[in-house]
């Protein structure tokens, strides 16, 4: 399955003990990087939500965010840290004194990370809550790396119809070249006044064919795409694949334009790199 590394998902889960919400983005990257910001209280599930991740994910610079809010009225016995919650009051008064203006509201100081904390089990009630609803969150974020990937596995596809076309179209244009090859040695050498040997002819008219001779890039070219073909349809994650295959391509790219001695055949070879070129910049995103 073609899954983009570009992907947004965000989820709200709520409780009796308030609400929270899983945000998770990422952008391409070689390797799969993890970034996780949790609220102190929970900074404990960090590995815990690391391992999922990984088990999702294969590719990307992954951002991961928990906001969390308790709902102070719907609380039981709740832990007041008061030597926090002094210092929070002291420091919110000096900043009025400085500013002249503002007040200091209660409620800003309590809902102050630390300030205000449910009891132990509880903490263990919503993080078994928060931990279902991050694994509902990574279902939304691969279904969006998956509907990306779709549209870029076409794209890929209409490129490689293209690269195919522009084989049929130098394949065509091969016995042509050689003739003309043929007729411009044999007017040289009557140009120059030099007796026609059969032998000899044919010797150098071998040897020319064997110099622009792009049948066997034009087989490779074929035989790499009918593997693109098939690498878009596996399963697992396929982009390292993907970008070898576009190296390939390119080494048969440049060696046709090497070869050519006709215009159309460089023109074809150009437009190689082109569609080549556009299939990398899309396969850069893909996992």
């Amino acid at each position: 399955m073609i899954r983009s590394m570009t992907a947004y998902a965000r989820r709200e889960v709520k409780g009796e003990w308030g609400s929270a919400a899983w945000e998770l983005r990422s952008v391409n990257q070689r390797y799969l990087e993890t970034y996780i910001r949790l609220p102190e209280q929970f900074r404990s599930l960090e590995p815990v939500i690391r391992e999922r991740i990984r088990n999702r994910l294969t590719r990307g610079k992954v951002e991961c965010n928990l906001r969390f809010e308790l709902d102070l009225q719907a609380q039981g016995q709740m832990i007041l840290n008061e030597n926090l919650a002094k210092q929070l009051i002291e420091a919110a008064k000096w900043v009025k004194i400085q500013s002249d203006e503002g007040e200091i509201d209660p409620i800003d100081v309590l809902r102050w990370p630390g300030v205000m904390s449910a009891q132990e089990q509880d903490l263990d009630v919503i993080s078994v809550e928060l931990l279902r609803s991050l694994e509902e969150t990574l279902d939304d974020f691969v279904a969006a790396r998956e509907s990306e990937g779709r549209a870029l596995k076409t794209l890929i596809e209409q490129r490689l119809a293209g690269v195919s076309a522009e084989i049929v179209n130098v394949r065509a244009q091969m016995p042509n070249i050689l003739q003309w090859q043929r007729e411009r040695l044999v007017s040289k050498l009557e140009e120059a006044d030099l007796p026609l040997e059969n032998s000899r002819l044919e010797q150098e008219l071998l040897l020319m064919a064997q110099r622009i001779d792009v049948a066997e890039e034009l087989d490779r070219l074929e035989a790499h795409v009918k593997e693109t073909y098939n690498i878009l349809v596996k399963k697992e994650a396929v982009g390292r694949r993907l970008d070898f295959m576009m190296q390939e391509f390119n080494r048969e790219s440049n060696t046709l334009a090497s070869k050519s001695i006709n215009a159309d055949v460089t023109s074809s070879a150009i437009e190689l790199k082109v569609l080549i070129e556009q299939m990398r910049e899309q396969i850069q995103n893909i996992e």
